[in-house]
């Protein structure tokens, strides 16, 4: 009755049997109590209940079963024998069971036992442990409860007893960190050994002393660098280091860092001097010491090697060069202090590090002055112009020269070293001013040459000066009476009548700046002559192109706008005939001039030809003056002339040519007395020469040129009838052709008749007679 789901019994409801109906499980329920009903089949039924109790009894039905599946442990290896591990437990759900624990596996030499005690299994130490040998143990423990039984695993760590202490693997240790390693770089690790284990095995490192440029990783033992190491200022440091474990007591080691600092090239050269200063004379040879430089290097080694160079700075455009372990810098050429009087230099110091580091310095070298340098004036040649009249001591120029040198060799001193004689200027020995010493008139003399010196002793230039002077209206043109002497020469030929200009006023102004003006005062008034007021050129009238003889005597002035002069002008026309030409002779006269001769041996000449040959002066008609070309470098005239006989009236008559030259040439004595001219022997026949090739025969032929223009002199204006001499050359008999190369048969004309026979030679024939014939 009043059962619940799940419930272990059943009962049969015709016999009343109780039976079981499901497991039964005396660990979860080990007691039931139930009622019983029984019920008759009457009607109404009729039933009686009883209580039934049922007691499970227990069978060996559960294993032990361990209250952990896993244990663990740590012992210390140097724990004593016997001394308690940890206690492992089991449960047994059968009822009075006894449970029994033994270590069934993992007792590596038998080091454990285990106990039964009050339901546990005691695990103690049964035999010392050794950390280095096993230093874990899992041992499996079995709980059983005679017929079942459970296993659990037991996990006894052997911890390690400080029995050790750490180690160095030496006692001193050198390492090498370079000086420009930045701050933090770690300069070496240092590792001690301890053969614990765990915190007895974990060490710390310190360092003993404190150092500020270092710290120690109390962790790793790193060293690394909390300060900017120099080795300049400390090559090395060392270093207390100990490790100590963590053991309980600690135990600890001591080495000994040294950290060599090792030289880095982290500094620069340094000039004992800021800058350096010298001086040199500028004629000192090649390789001349000026001055030495000097640097230090704080470095070590090559990296403290300094060595000097001009390299990348500046050495003066080559002029110096510097020796690169001394710091001598000397001269490479002659210096110019005029060209370069102060040098500004860069040198460099350099060290042999890698890289290298160089550090520049300024060299100032003043060139000092030699008197080496000439005075040198601005030009070669001065022009100085002056007026004339200037008053006596005025300062007319200032000439000067520079010197490129300085001080004393550059003093000057001047003076005039030629051409100031007579002393007309005066040249100021040290400003070199120029002073006029005497009245200075352009028409005695226009310019004056000087050579002037300018001296820086012992070195000397020069230059010449000319003072020009300018002139001024201070003189009165010049004008001498002159004739014009118009020889016209009536021929067929057209166009020898002078229609240009035939010369001009023979007026001279001593004053070069003055413009002339020309006029006829009286005598041109039918315009004979005619003049250009400006430029005084003459031209004749076309009216005295006529076969009359003509003399008229005019007046002319001329005048430059302050002052003026007069002089009388004569015109002579003489009418030249072929009868005077062909009864002319030609004079040759030695060592004259046209101009010479026309003024003033030309009236002398007349009158001496009119007594050698006892007539008056009008009657010789001199026509022609000529240069001779053909004597070279002779200075000879040669002058044509033909003289009227004395008693010759209307009908006149001429001297003939043979006659002139004997009476001339024999009286040529006279003629030269009286003229002052010499009279050389006449070279009149051109054929003298035998100008003529080919035996040509040379014929004279004289003519006459009327074209010829006017010949000046200061006094006269002469116009010239040229003789004209030319020759023929002519074949001789027989031949003929341009060069005569043809020979005549002259026997072709038959020219011996016909009682002959004609033989032809050369030149000309030969008749030969018949018989019976004679005669030429």
């Amino acid at each position: 009755l009043e059962t619940g789901p799940g419930f272990p019994f059943a009962i049969n409801n015709s016999t009343g049997w109780i039976v079981v109906a499901s497991e039964l499980d005396r660990e979860a329920v080990d007691f039931y109590n139930f009622g019983v009903e029984a019920q008759d089949q009457g009607n109404p039924p009729m039933a009686s209940s009883a209580s039934v109790s049922v007691t499970i009894l227990d069978v060996n039905d559960n294993s032990p079963e361990f209250t952990q599946r896993e244990y663990s442990a740590r012992l210390n290896e140097d724990a004593a024998v016997g001394t308690s591990v940890l206690t492992v437990s089991a449960v047994d759900r059968d009822a009075n069971s006894v449970i029994t624990y033994q270590i069934s596996s993992g007792n590596t030499r038998n080091r454990f036992s285990i106990t039964s005690q009050s339901g546990g299994g005691l695990i103690s130490l049964a035999l010392p442990l050794d950390y280095k040998l096993e230093r874990q143990y899992l041992l499996t423990i079995a709980a059983s409860d005679g017929t079942r039984q459970d296993t659990a695993q037991v996990v006894i760590n052997v911890t390690d007893a400080n029995t050790h202490r750490p180690v160095f693997q030496s006692s001193h240790y050198t390492v090498n960190v370079n000086e420009d390693r930045p701050v933090g770089t770690t300069v070496v690790v240092i590792s001690a050994t301890d053969e614990d284990t765990g915190e007895n095995a974990r060490i710390t490192y310190l360092m003993e002393d404190s150092i500020p440029q270092f710290r120690i990783a109390a962790e790793t033992g790193a060293v690394t660098t909390q300060m900017e190491l120099d080795y300049e200022d400390q090559v090395s440091y060392t270093l207390a280091i100990t490790a100590r474990d963590n053991g309980i007591p600690q135990k600890s080691d001591t080495t000994y860092l040294e950290i060599l600092v090792s030289d880095v090239n982290d500094n620069a050269p340094q000039f004992l001097r800021d800058s350096y200063q010298g001086s040199i004379y500028e004629d000192v040879p090649a390789f001349t010491s000026v001055l030495q430089v000097s640097a230090t290097d704080r470095d070590s080694g090559l990296n403290g090697r300094v060595f000097y160079t001009f390299q990348g700075g500046d050495d003066g455009d080559g002029d110096f060069i510097i020796e690169s372990t001394s710091g001598i810098v000397r001269t490479l050429r002659r210096l110019d202090r005029e060209n370069v009087p102060l040098y500004a230099l860069r040198a460099f110091a350099v060290d042999k590090g890698v890289p290298a580091k160089r550090t520049p310095v300024e060299i100032q070298v003043t060139v000092l002055d030699v008197n080496d340098n000439p005075p040198v004036f601005e030009r070669d040649e001065f022009d100085i112009f002056v007026e004339e009249n200037s008053p006596i001591g005025l300062v007319v120029a200032r000439i000067t020269a520079t010197d490129p040198d300085e001080g004393t060799n550059a003093q000057i001193m001047y003076q005039i070293v030629e051409g100031n004689i007579p002393e007309v200027f005066q040249l100021d020995i040290f400003s070199g001013e120029l002073t006029a010493l005497a009245d200075l008139d352009y028409e005695s003399k226009a310019e004056y040459v000087m050579v002037v010196q300018a001296t820086s002793a012992p070195l000397v230039s020069r230059a010449t000066v000319h003072v020009r002077l300018r002139d001024a209206n201070d003189n009165s043109p010049q004008l001498k009476n002159f004739e014009i002497l118009f020889n016209n020469y009536i021929t067929n030929r057209s166009g020898s009548f002078p229609g240009g200009v035939i010369g001009r006023i023979p007026a001279h102004d001593p004053d070069v700046s003055d413009s002339l003006t020309y006029a006829f005062e009286q005598g041109n008034e039918l315009n004979l002559v005619l003049l250009d007021p400006h430029s005084g050129d003459l031209r004749l009238s076309p009216a005295l192109d006529n076969n009359r003889p003509l003399e008229a005597v005019m007046r002319v002035s001329v005048s430059d706008g302050v002052h003026s002069a007069t002089a009388q002008c004569t015109l002579r026309v003489t009418v030249i005939t072929d009868e005077m030409l062909s009864n002319s002779i030609t004079l040759r006269l030695a060592d004259m001039s046209q101009e010479r001769f026309l003024s003033p041996l030309l009236s002398r000449f007349l009158e001496g030809v009119a007594a050698v040959l006892a007539t008056p002066r009008h009657r010789v008609v001199l026509f022609n003056i000529q240069t001779d070309t053909d004597v070279g470098t002779a200075r000879i005239l040669n002058v044509s002339l033909s003289v009227l006989l004395p008693a010759s009236g209307h009908g006149a008559r001429f001297f003939s040519s043979e006659e002139l030259q004997e009476r001339l040439y024999l009286n040529r004595s006279l003629l030269a007395a009286i003229s002052a001219q010499r009279v050389l022997p006449f070279d009149d026949n051109i054929c003298l020469r035998e100008p003529c090739e080919n035996y040509m025969r040379c014929v004279s032929v004289l003519q006459f040129d009327s074209s010829a223009p006017f010949l000046a002199s200061d006094t006269i204006l002469f116009r010239p009838i040229h003789p004209v001499t030319g020759l023929r050359c002519r074949c001789p008999p027989g031949f003929t052709g341009d060069y005569c190369e043809t020979e005549i048969d002259l026997c072709y004309s038959s020219p011996c008749g016909s009682n002959g026979r004609c033989r032809s030679r050369e030149g000309g024939y030969t008749c030969e007679c018949h018989e019976d014939f004679t005669g030429e």
